[in-house]
């Protein structure tokens, strides 16, 4: 079979209730939490740990995805916008969430549910949670392909997507605008994360990694945001000022966390070795 452009229609809306959708993005973004619930809840019987401290692990966690990722895409992309129109922030249903945004607000929420839940140290934890992690970001970048956003630049390959430029006025009834064929990076990235959650998920429950406190949480983040700092160049600019940028955005908020991952890595094999030799 051979593939050709693809000309993409897709509603981001799965029904209307009076003027408000229920998108594609919003169930993916729940279905995601879901099962990567059922997984941490799994991980809990696995351990043998304390069952009260599971729910708040979930509540902690969307609070600091949500507010992070709102707060990030305000502040990283476009700042003297939300800032001079503060009330701006809180309209999370228009759209705009950034990923790294979201990530620091989970290093935040977990801060303060280690302190005041577990007791255990952040590390602990950060194993447990982005063991699922890849997964619901796969699901998510499936919302933004529902949605029509974060694509690529112009591709003359077989697989390339167009897209609806005027999408809010298609909804209204107006003719369709498409894009030129372009890289469906939504794609590209949610194969990406699907492969790092396959990853973590054997590390944990093939290799007993959660043993090596940090070994997960730092190859979780060398994959995502490494993934991420190489698609980046197919993608289109989400922001006017990027325009003449060696590297995007996103790419530069990418690199600290590729680095950090680097360094639990070999902290946790450092630590596993000398226990080794003990």
């Amino acid at each position: 079979m051979i593939l050709s452009e693809i000309t993409w229609t897709a509603d981001p809306a799965i029904f209307s209730i009076g003027p408000k959708e229920i998108r594609w993005y919003a169930l993916a973004f729940l279905i995601g939490f879901a099962i990567g619930y059922k997984i941490v809840e799994r991980m809990w019987k696995n351990e043998k740990l304390n069952p009260n401290w599971l729910d708040p692990l979930l509540y902690y966690t969307i609070i600091g995805t949500v507010v992070g990722a709102r707060l990030g895409h305000c502040l990283f992309y476009d700042p003297g916008n939300y800032l001079s129109h503060p009330i701006e922030i809180l309209k999370v249903w228009e759209g705009g969430l950034a990923s790294h945004g979201g990530v620091l607000g989970i290093i935040i929420a977990i801060y303060f549910y280690s302190k005041k839940v577990s007791h255990k140290s952040m590390l602990w934890t950060f194993d447990k949670l982005v063991t699922p992690t890849g997964l619901v970001a796969a699901l998510i970048r499936l919302g933004n392909l529902m949605n029509h956003e974060i694509y690529g630049h112009p591709t003359d390959l077989p697989w390339g997507f167009r897209f609806i430029k005027n999408l809010h006025a298609w909804k209204k009834g107006a003719e369709p605008i498409f894009t030129a064929p372009c890289h469906p990076t939504q794609l590209y990235e949610a194969a990406c994360y699907l492969v790092t959650f396959a990853v973590c998920m054997w590390l944990y429950f093939r290799k007993d990694a959660w043993k090596k406190e940090g070994l997960i949480f730092g190859i979780f983040m060398i994959c995502i945001f490494a993934s991420r700092f190489f698609i980046e160049f197919l993608k289109e600019n989400q922001e006017d000022f990027e325009e003449g940028m060696m590297l995007d955005m996103g790419q530069l908020l990418s690199i600290p966390f590729v680095v950090a991952g680097i360094y639990f890595v070999l902290r946790a094999l450092k630590k596993s070795g000398s226990v080794q030799k003990k």
